[in-house]
């Protein structure tokens, strides 16, 4: 079956979904007591296109400019932080099973092109080196948007015979082999349901878990199956663009909301509209430059190091160290631009209810926990290459 989303060009998908915009806003409080994004919202996304927008054509996806999937990414953000940061997140993910062995990519979308897969990297369970592969177990957090996929991708050590870790794999795993644990309840990005998922002694074929050595390298077995530019980019910087532009997105809905709130605000205290605050005008001015300035950045670089790609061209270390500085540095900017317009709020901003820029202060807060925003050890990276220092890190 020929669905809409699969005769768009890649443009006329990002148009589709800024169209969906008023639907997945006005879920967005749905989306809060569900603690779980509304699958109306996961359906209508579908339907555009949108998480085939990174899955390689061999599998019926479009292997896209990444920069156009952040795109798209920033205005469903901007609606819904819950539902930005979901389809961030799933909407990643083919790209990166689209570096595995291509047997484990036919096992995913041989029958569906339309599976989705969810993750949690963390390497919190126990692995053992079997026959053929592995055997895995434990229980892993923080799975956003698992309720909506078929297939998870769980990290885990591999370790020697005396315990040390050796190397560190990434598995896929099928929904029939694990169950979900609904303990996601948290004060921001509650509707993005990032629960836990449990695994009991399930076998993984060595053709579904994918070392990181090979990925770091950029050599990986999925390049013999796709051999487009978008599958020669840096995890680091593809996967740590993918939790910063949901933040992104969230800031900027919340500007444009407190902007619209405050042109009819009316404060008692001082007796005027606060639209003719001079301090108010000057919070809209420094959050809307941090704001622009994180997004350019992101933008830019992601830009540059898909143009090399393109080009068949190494991409070189000052350039994958700078996406790692201003991906941490656009949430970090993002936060406190929400921050400043919070500030200036009002107190009916605290109330219970769906004022966006307290809703976007809790999402963004939430957001900045994610490991990948750790600011100090992300810039030390950036750091050590500007000084000449050896740079040793994954994060890369």
């Amino acid at each position: 079956m020929i669905r809409e989303g699969d005769t768009m060009s890649d443009e006329e998908v990002l148009a589709a979904v800024r169209a969906l915009a008023p639907a997945l806003r006005e879920r967005g409080a749905e989306a809060e007591a569900q603690r779980k994004v509304p699958e109306a919202s996961i359906k209508e996304l579908a339907a555009t296109g949108f998480f085939r927008l990174l899955q390689p054509k061999a599998h019926g996806g479009r292997a896209a400019n990444p920069a156009l999937f952040y795109a798209a990414v920033k205005e469903i953000a901007k609606a819904c932080g819950s539902t930005g940061w979901v389809s961030s997140v799933l909407g990643v993910h083919p790209w990166h099973v689209a570096l595995y062995d291509p047997r484990a990519q036919e096992e995913v979308w041989g029958q569906d092109r339309d599976t989705r897969i969810c993750s949690s990297y963390a390497p919190t369970g126990k692995v053992t080196v079997v026959d053929g592969g592995f055997t895995v177990s434990g229980r892993w957090h923080f799975s956003s948007g698992c309720d909506h996929a078929d297939w998870a991708l769980l990290g885990g050590l591999v370790t020697d015979a005396d315990g040390r870790p050796v190397d560190m794999r990434t598995f896929l795993i099928p929904r029939a082999q694990y169950r979900i644990d609904e303990v996601w309840d948290t004060v921001g990005l509650r509707g993005s349901g990032s629960n836990d998922i449990l695994v009991e002694d399930v076998f993984v074929p060595e053709h579904r878990a994918l070392s990181f050595g090979p990925v770091t390298a950029l050599q990986v077995p999925g390049h013999r199956l796709n051999p487009e530019p978008l599958y020669r980019l840096p995890y680091a910087s593809v996967f740590t663009t993918t939790i910063s532009t949901p933040i992104v997105g969230i800031a900027e809905g919340a500007y444009e909301g407190y902007v619209a709130a405050t042109r009819e605000r009316f404060r008692v205290s001082y007796g005027q509209q606060v639209a003719e605050d001079p301090f108010a005008q000057v919070r809209i001015a420094r959050a809307a430059s941090d704001i622009d300035a994180s997004w350019l950045q992101l933008q830019r670089n992601i830009g540059e190091l898909y143009a090399l790609a393109e080009r068949g061209e190494e991409l070189p270390m000052p350039l994958r160290t700078r996406a790692r500085r201003d991906q941490v540095l656009a949430t970090e900017r993002s936060v406190a631009a929400v921050d400043l317009l919070m500030e200036n709020a009002g107190g009916s901003a605290m109330r219970t209810g769906a004022n966006p820029v307290q809703r976007a202060w809790r999402d963004v807060h939430t957001g900045r926990g994610h490991a990948a925003n750790d600011p100090e050890r992300a810039l030390v990276l950036f750091g050590q290459g500007a000084l000449g220092l050896d740079i040793q890190d994954t994060m890369l």
